[in-house]
Parts: C-alpha cells; structure tokens; sequence
C-alpha cells in the first residue's frame, strides 16, 4: 500500500508522456485537425502512430515490472505451485500490459482535453509536490522503523500525513476564495466602466483576468459617443438587414 500514491502519480505522469488523452495538447486533433500528423502521409503517417504505440507499450511494460509484479502470477492465481512456471509468466506479463492498453483506450474514449494551463497547475502543484514529499515520507518512516522497531512510528506517519492534506486543502479553498472575490471585483468594475457617462473608473482587483465583453455594448451603436466639443453625436441605426431606414442612413450589413 505504501507504493500506492506513486503508482497513481506514474500512471497520470505516463499518460500525459505518452501525449494522450486528456494530454494530447500536442496532436490537438479537434483544435488542429489532426495536428502534426496532417504534415504526413503512407509510410511516415504509419511510423508516427506505431512510435506513439511503442512507447506506450514501453510505459506500459515498465509500470507493470515495477509495480504489479511483473511476470509474477497475480492473486489468486499465485496461489497455485505451477504459476510461474515454464510459459505462463510471459502471459502474466502480456495480460497485465494488456490492460494498461485497455486503460489508454478507455481515457481516449470517456474523458475530454484538457487545458495546458490545468496540465502545468496539476503537475507542478500537486503531482510533483505530493511525490516529494511522499517519497521523503517513506524514507523517513523505513530508517525510523529499522532503527526503533516500533509501531509507533505509523501513527507519526498518518498524523503529518494528515496535517499535510488539511493544510493542502485550506491552501486550495483560500486560493478559490481570493479568486471568487477578485473576480467579483473585476465584474464591478466593467459594469462602472461600460455605464455611460460614468467617472473615472474605480481601482481595479490587481487579478489579470481575460473575460469577454457582451457582444451587444451601447457604444457598439454609437450611444454614448460624444465629439471632441463634448456634443452628443447622433447614432446612425444600425441593423442586419442591409437596407436603409426610415431617415434615409444607410445601414451597415453584419456590424
């Protein structure tokens, strides 16, 4: 069970070296229409996919060596005197490659692409955070075990364990928070800023937000729209129908 958090974290990491999904943000086949691929055809198109198979399979074959035995019999099976004997740890070994196949195939069918900017904040602030400090975790519980022989040394484990998580999860509920009201912010400040003839526009959060404006703002119109004297300027109409109004302006088709 101890290598359970680093099973997790290699499967997550192969499946993002691999480029495939939800990783695949360099193929990009819905954004890119095939991304690099379409560069190539025949030949070159068939060695392309069987390297991204091949290390797969390569990924593949090194999780199940080093985590799930390997060519050993799985339980029950291993129960059995014979079970890793003559050619049955070569269909051990396939069988368990087999299902991480099935794994890769699975994610590409049920889960969606993910953004780069997820990809970098899930590998940076979680995985490569929680495998640090895990595998510092069991190197300090290993030497304390084999020096002490005491149990106890679980129960110190689990507690900075725990203390480890809630403070990872306050960490997380406070960055949304801040984020809630910063964004909150920035919506006050873009409704006083669109409000004609409103004053100088309010301080903003100090957030770099990219939010896109209605598609249907007065000033779109003209309204609001003033000359250099300060005069208000008449709004000519403007529709989508490409004819002229009843006061002759000609409209504008699409604006």
């Amino acid at each position: 069970m101890e290598l359970l958090p680093s099973f997790l974290i290699y499967v997550i990491c192969m499946v993002g070296e691999t480029n495939r999904l939800p990783f695949d943000l360099p193929e990009g086949e819905g954004e890119l229409v095939g991304g690099y691929l379409t560069e190539y055809s025949s030949m070159r198109f068939v060695l392309m996919y069987l390297a991204e198979y091949v290390n797969m399979l390569t990924v593949s074959a090194l999780a199940t060596t080093l985590f799930l035995g390997g060519w050993r019999a799985p339980w029950p099976l291993s129960l059995w005197s014979g079970a890793n004997s003559g050619w049955y740890p070569i269909i051990w070994f396939l069988i368990k490659v087999a299902l991480f196949e099935f794994g890769f195939i699975w994610l590409r069918g049920s889960l969606p692409r993910v953004r780069y900017d997820q990809l970098m904040s899930l590998g940076w602030k979680v995985l490569i955070p929680v495998a640090i400090i895990w595998l510092l975790l069991i190197a300090t519980v290993r030497a304390w075990r084999y020096d002490t022989h005491s149990t106890a040394v679980y129960v110190v484990g689990g507690v900075v364990l725990a203390i480890i998580i809630v403070i990872a999860v306050s960490w997380d509920i406070a960055a949304e928070r801040r984020a809630s009201r910063g964004a909150e912010a920035d919506s006050a400040t873009l409704e006083a800023e669109s409000e004609p003839g409103a004053g100088p526009p309010p301080a903003r959060s100090g957030r770099v937000t990219y939010r896109v404006p209605p598609l249907d703002l007065p000033h779109y119109h003209g309204i609001g729209v003033t000359d250099p004297a300060g005069a208000a300027e008449a709004a000519p109409a403007v529709t989508l129908t490409g004819a002229a109004d009843v006061n002759g302006t000609k409209e504008v088709s699409g604006a």
